[in-house]
């Protein structure tokens, strides 16, 4: 990054040597809605209970079909009980592995490595990084200053998880982890630990690294023994440790999402619908799991929830309002370049305002296992500052006696989490859903699109975003040293030298960018920017995200979704609504396969060189003469386009750029030249390299493949249909053949360079995308939901409910009836259990 001589004068130079410290930037992000309402002012409802009154938890569980567990119970504490419970007989070993990971105890059970005998150190990273962020300490200091709700909530869910891992032999466990001495009951501590490390994920959690190789100039970082009576010379042996740290990515697991509100303007019963299409990995600790939670007389939600939330939905819809969320392009944290003092030899001191501030050392110890039943304990200091802690990235960010790094994240801690969805679970109206927003800050990385049963719609950008200066606002936009050091990390780099630079919490709800009316919001994960085409938001802090940029093809598809595709009335209807969510298009075919088909026809029998090497693209344009232009499992040569949509995103031939005036149908049409044409063969080159026809049956190409407990492939491979985005799909698959957050055993596929086609798999192994699907709509007789789980419910190899809801999806694909009346689930009930503490 740049040096401190360098970007501390180009600031001083622009401030003029001095900065001040308000923050009343311009703030336009709240369009006029489209149809005034006329707010309304029901009585306040008593408060909920929190704990169970006589000690004893007791809840209802409901199973219905496809596994969905509906738990009743008369307070939070024990409809957490429930849940929890409910959740552990689905997913017992990813919390457990989750709780091992953020209480900073990987190594202690797996050793230092990930790869064991690598020196990757990995495990090593995980711990020592968890620990100086210090979210455990956090949890043990705040958990008592918590609402009673947050409380009880993490109280009871614990007591469920405990009391299936009790009473549950190992035998019909998740053979994946089941007596593994890791898998251990869990308190609220534990689970509050967990709550703020994945409140982390988009931010200083990526830092792990950076943060373990931090120290100053001549001071080794590698953690050192303690003392062993037992070990010759008085010290166990370290082990190799030889990481290899890089710049960290925002979003290296690359969440995304779909996400619409529709309001009576744009609805044809004139009530609200909402669409929730989240794409996260089908593995590991970001699977969605749905459940129904009733308080009687005041909560009534059902939807889906990350690993873990205890008892809260995370996208659903009650009685009144329905609302989904995306991943944000936001920004939660800031890297600050320290002013070294060059009078402090141990690079200790920093300068702020012209005043010394102390880099603080902690010591810190975590267990390693060195042997089956042996482990050493291992020492090391990490380093903070009033900013937070300390980074190092070899090549980009250095600790010298001129400058050092240091990150602030927003979220450290979020103790709001709880309290903000359970406020959303329990709104009685879209003036209560918004008031959630208002009292609270912990939906994390998120945008949020919701809908009322009386047809308001609502957007709001509320993830938890640095609430920075005027100052820094100003210097982040205009000066270019900034703009060029966040263009080359990828995130925002600030100078700490002033502390007109730093920030104080996050950006509060009147300046966070937000639309309502009753017409219609969106996201398909660009920025706030075109949430609704007719009102463009505006005016915020760019830690939000650009401006008036080129949209992304998921996006453009979405957005010819809502405007271009309505019924006759322009309105929709909630089946015109999944028939669009499952229609697998592709939005580049629909743009450029025609010019693709006569590029191919003037070509013919004629091969293509691509640097000497003669291909025969005649196969290929065959297939894809015979193609739908949709990625269903019977859609033939399908991946052949998709092949070529991954070479033409490597230099993209548009024949008309892209214009601000048109920002969701430009850019357009393809450029038939010589690149086209050589991107064309390059494609039929990877479908040679993997052995794969181009005349097969998408179904035959991509496919969903179990894992068996001991990670090896099953086997059984089901057809998938739906789209990706670089083909500008809409129900979005991909691969993920990296770390899925768990150390749960796994296989996957390789993918060749450049695509995620895989020789090995011959074809595409989909294990990220689609997974809680939803289309809610509110009707006279109350809300009608449907939806899939397309993973489905259990991650329990042979269980009934581990493969079902992907059947349903591979034989379709379609929805199925979300159930929400007690009729409904009386009707569906496959399974009940009266589940006390007593």
């Amino acid at each position: 990054m740049a040096g401190r001589s360098l970007l501390t004068a180009s600031v001083l130079l622009a401030l003029g040597g001095c900065g001040g410290n308000d923050n009343d930037f311009e703030n336009v992000s709240t369009p006029s809605p489209t149809t005034p309402t006329t707010p309304t002012t029901p009585e306040p409802a008593p408060p909920i209970t929190a704990f169970d009154p006589d000690g004893t938890l007791d809840a209802e569980i409901t199973w219905t079909t496809y596994g969905v567990p509906h738990v009743k119970a008369d307070n939070l504490e024990s409809m957490s009980y429930g849940v929890g419970y409910a959740f552990a007989k689905d997913n017992l070993c990813i919390l457990a592995d989750q709780i091992i990971k953020y209480n900073s105890e990987r190594a202690k059970y797996f050793g230092p490595d990930m790869q064991p005998g690598s020196g990757d150190s990995a495990h090593l990273i995980n711990d020592f990084g968890f620990l100086t962020v210090g979210i455990r300490e956090l949890a043990e200091d705040n958990l008592a200053r918590l609402s009673a709700n947050t409380r009880a909530m993490l109280q009871g869910y614990t007591a469920g998880y405990n009391r299936y891992l009790s009473d549950t032999p190992e035998d019909e466990q998740d053979q994946a982890c089941a007596g593994q001495p890791w898998v251990q009951p869990i308190d609220s501590v534990d689970l509050l630990t967990y709550a703020l490390g994945v409140a982390l994920l988009p931010g200083a959690a990526n830092f792990l690294g950076p943060m373990f190789l931090a120290a100053p100039e001549g001071v080794s970082y590698l953690p050192t023994p303690a003392a062993d009576p037992g070990a010759p010379g008085g010290l166990s042996p370290v082990p190799e440790i030889n990481p290899t740290i890089t710049l960290p990515e925002r979003n290296p697991q690359e969440m995304g999402s779909n996400g619409w509100g529709l309001g009576s303007d744009k609805t044809t019963n004139g009530k609200g619908m909402v669409l929730g299409n989240p794409h996260f990995p089908h593995t590991g600790n970001l699977r969605f799991w749905q459940f129904h939670a009733q308080v009687p007389g005041y909560l009534n939600v059902t939807g889906s929830s990350l690993m873990g939330l205890p008892g809260a939905v995370n996208i659903g819809f009650n009685e009144h309002v329905a609302w989904t969320h995306t991943f944000s392009t936001a920004e939660h944290f800031v890297v600050y370049q320290l002013d070294m003092d060059e009078d402090d030899g141990q690079q200790l001191t920093h300068m702020v305002d012209g005043t010394p501030r102390k880099i603080y050392a902690k010591p810190m110890s975590i267990e390693v296992a060195v042997a089956p039943g042996t482990t050493i304990t291992l020492n090391k200091t990490s380093y903070y500052t009033n900013y937070g802690p300390m980074i190092k990235v070899p090549g980009a960010f250095g600790w010298d006696n001129e400058e050092a790094y240091a990150i602030k994240d927003a979220n450290l801690p979020n103790f709001d989490i709880i309290d903000h969805w359970l406020a959303m679970n329990m709104a009685t109206s879209m003036d209560e859903f918004k008031q959630a927003f208002k009292d609270y800050d912990g939906v994390i990385f998120n945008n949020t699109m919701a809908a009322s049963a009386d047809g308001q719609v609502f957007y709001i950008d509320d993830s938890t975003v640095p609430n920075l200066t005027a100052t820094a606002i100003e210097e982040l936009t205009t000066n270019p040293l900034l703009i060029g050091a966040k263009q080359q990390a990828g995130f925002t780099v600030l100078p700490g030298f002033l502390s007109a630079f730093d920030f104080n919490g996050p950006v509060p709800y009147d300046e966070a960018p937000k639309y309502e009316g009753t017409d219609s919001v969106q996201n398909s994960n660009d920025s706030f920017w075109l949430t609704n085409l007719d009102s463009p938001i505006t005016g915020v802090s760019p830690l939000y995200g650009r401006t008036d940029y080129q949209q992304t093809l998921r996006s453009r598809m979405g957005q010819k979704f809502i405007e271009m595709e309505a019924g006759s009335d322009n309105t929709f209807t909630q089946e015109e609504v999944e028939s669009l969510l499952l229609s697998n298009r592709s939005y580049l075919a629909e743009d450029i396969l025609p010019s693709v088909l006569a590029m191919c026809q003037s070509q013919g029998d004629s091969p293509v060189d691509v640097e000497g090497d003669m291909v025969d693209i005649s196969d290929a344009c065959a297939a894809l003469a015979t193609w739908d232009g949709t990625m269903n499992a019977d859609s033939v040569g399908a991946h052949v386009f998709r092949e070529f949509a991954f070479q033409f995103n490597n230099d993209p031939q548009w024949e008309v750029p892209f214009d601000l005036a048109s920002p969701v149908t430009t850019p357009r049409g393809l450029l038939q030249n010589e690149t086209t044409l050589t991107q064309f063969a390059r494609a039929v080159q990877v479908l040679e390299q993997a052995g794969v026809a181009p005349d097969l049956a998408f179904g035959e190409v991509q496919f969903v493949e179990r894992s068996l407990p001991d990670g090896s492939a099953s086997g059984v491979k089901l057809p998938w249909a739906g789209a990706h985005n670089i083909e500008g799909g809409f129900n979005v698959f991909n691969i993920v053949p990296g770390n899925n957050g768990t150390l749960l055993p796994r296989h996957t596929y390789s993918p060749l360079s450049g695509t995620i086609m895989s020789a090995d798999a011959k074809g595409y192994h989909i294990n990220y995308g689609s997974s809680w699907m939803m289309v809610i709509s509110f009707t006279d007789d109350g809300p009608v939901g449907r939806g899939i789980l397309s993973y489905s419910q259990s991650r329990v190899y042979g269980s009934e409910h581990f493969l079902d809801q992907t059947q349903l999806y591979s034989d379709g694909p379609t929805l199925r009836d979300i159930l929400f009346t007690d009729q409904e689930i009386a009707d569906n009930t496959i399974a009940q259990m009266q589940l006390t503490s007593e």
